[in-house]
């Protein structure tokens, strides 16, 4: 992985993978700050990340999304948990493709569907056909990312996957 920053890591993939739980492993085993885009969406907005998609919509959800990650783009020695969708975006993905590391936690979908409730909390969980689609459509941008983890077992043994797989 030549040429690709090597002090930021991000971690892609659905709803439910466990990005947010394995960056805090992995922050506290490295001792690097830990950022999670949707907690800092939430954060800037005063509201959780369904009520902007039931207030405001998708398109604007995604607006503030790309102006909380451009503000973290400068950080160094962190790690980025980012939401479902955020790699999805183009510009997005170039631009974390290029800024650091980026790991795929792949999570297949029978484990996502036990952990991602369908009551409206994750607004694009609601409907679990179009979840399904979504699911599959999403993992072949997905397959972008520089590394891919199988994102199944326990936490500790998680973090020695992608330290391993990156060669730290």
């Amino acid at each position: 992985m030549i040429g690709i920053p090597t002090d930021k890591l991000y971690l892609v993939g659905f709803m439910g993978s466990g990005k947010t739980t394995l960056a805090r492993a992995l922050g506290r085993r490295l001792g690097w700050r830990v950022v999670d885009l949707d907690e800092e969406i939430e954060r800037r907005e005063g509201r959780t990340v369904s009520q902007v998609f039931a207030q405001d919509g998708e398109p604007y959800f995604r607006k503030v999304e790309r102006d909380v990650l451009l503000a973290f783009l400068p950080a160094r020695h962190v790690i980025i948990a980012t939401g479902g969708g955020t790699f999805i975006q183009a510009a997005n993905r170039a631009d974390i493709l290029a800024d650091g590391l980026t790991v795929w936690l792949d999570a297949p979908f029978n484990r996502i569907v036990d952990r991602v409730p369908s009551d409206g909390r994750r607004p694009l969980a609601a409907d679990r056909e179009a979840f399904a689609a979504l699911f599959e459509t999403r993992r072949a941008v997905y397959r972008l990312a520089h590394v891919r983890i199988d994102a199944q077992g326990r936490i500790e043994a998680l973090v020695e996957r992608v330290l391993h797989k990156l060669g730290w």
